[in-house]
C-alpha cells in the first residue's frame, strides 16, 4: 500500500513470455493481501456484527489465488481489477454459504422491493419515501426501521451478472470489464444490452441516491465520508444506499424478467 493506494503489479509479474512460476505465484498472493482486508473492511461494514470478517478473510484468500490463476494478461485490464472482482465474488459465496440473512428479512427486502416497481409503473418517476411508506402500510418512523433492516440484503453481486451470460465463462467476465470488444459479435450483443439496463437502472435514480452510489463504488468512500460531504447522518446515508439498490433491482427485474442479482 503507498498512501492508502495498492501498488498495481500487472506488468511486473505477468509477461506474455513468461509462465508464472510457483515462487512468482506466492510472491504475487503476498503483494496482493491487502487488496483483500480492504475489501473485506468495505464490505463489512454493511454486514451484521455475528459475520466473522476471519471467514470473510479466507475466502478472499480463495478468490485472490483464483484471480492468479485466471487472470490472462492479454486482456486489457489490470490485475487489481481482475482480482478485486474475484475476491469479491468469493466473499459474496462464502456469504450466501453462511445463510446468514433470517428468512423475515429476506422477505421484507422483496417486499420493499415490489413495492418500488409497482410505484414505479403507477407513478411514472420514482416513489418518495412517504408514498412508499403510505403503500406499505407504514409511518415514516418504521419505513426507515424497514430500510436500517433491509440494507444488509442489498449487494450487488456482479457475479450473477456472469451466470446468466452464455457458459458463464471467464472470457466473459473478462469482455464484461475491459468493454474492449474482443468478445464474439453477438456475445458482446449481450454484454452492451446488460450494461446498457444496468446504465439506464442508476439514471432512473433520484439524484441523491445516483451521487451515493457514485461516491461509494466510483470514489470508493465509506458511507461516514459520504455523509459528511453531504450533510446527512452516516445512517441516513446507508438508507440512500438501499433504496438505490432497490430501485435498481426492481427495474432490472421488471426489464429482464427477473433480477439479475440477489444475495439470496
Amino acid at each position: 500500500m503507498e498512501n492508502g493506494v495498492l501498488k498495481d503489479y500487472t506488468d511486473i509479474f505477468f509477461n506474455a513470455e513468461e509462465t508464472l512460476t510457483r515462487e512468482k505465484r506466492q510472491e504475487l498472493i503476498i503483494r496482493y493481501t491487502p487488496l483483500i482486508r480492504y475489501v473485506v473492511e468495505k464490505m463489512s461494514a454493511r454486514l451484521p456484527g455475528h459475520v466473522s470478517c476471519d471467514d470473510l478473510m479466507s475466502a478472499g484468500v480463495i478468490g485472490l489465488m483464483d484471480a492468479v490463476e485466471k487472470f490472462d494478461p492479454s486482456k486489457n485490464i489490470q490485475f487489481k481489477t481482475y482480482a478485486e472482482f474475484r475476491i469479491r465474488g468469493a466473499i459474496l459465496d462464502e456469504l450466501r454459504n453462511l445463510d446468514w440473512i433470517p428468512r423475515s428479512i429476506r422477505r421484507k427486502s422483496s417486499e420493499l422491493e415490489q413495492t418500488y416497481k409497482r410505484l414505479e409503473k403507477e407513478l411514472g418517476r420514482p416513489a418518495e419515501d412517504e408514498e412508499a411508506a403510505n403503500a406499505l402500510g407504514l409511518d415514516m418512523e418504521e419505513f426507515y426501521k424497514l430500510l436500517e433492516e433491509t440494507r444488509c440484503v442489498t449487494f450487488m453481486d456482479i457475479d450473477a451478472i456472469r451466470r446468466r451470460l452464455p457458459d458463464g465463462n471467464d472470457e466473459d467476465i473478462f469482455d464484461l470489464i475491459a468493454g474492449d470488444g474482443s468478445a464474439d459479435p453477438f456475445e458482446q450483443l449481450k454484454l452492451t444490452d446488460i450494461k446498457r439496463l444496468v446504465v439506464d437502472a442508476i439514471e432512473s435514480l433520484p439524484i441523491k441516491e445516483r451521487l451515493v452510489l457514485s461516491l461509494y463504488y466510483y470514489e470508493e468512500l465509506t458511507m461516514k465520508e459520504i455523509g459528511e460531504i453531504m450533510g446527512y447522518t452516516e445512517s441516513r446515508i446507508s438508507q440512500l444506499h438501499t433504496k438505490a439498490i432497490l430501485r435498481i433491482k426492481a427495474h432490472i427485474s421488471d426489464n429482464a424478467g427477473h433480477a439479475l442479482y440477489d444475495i439470496a
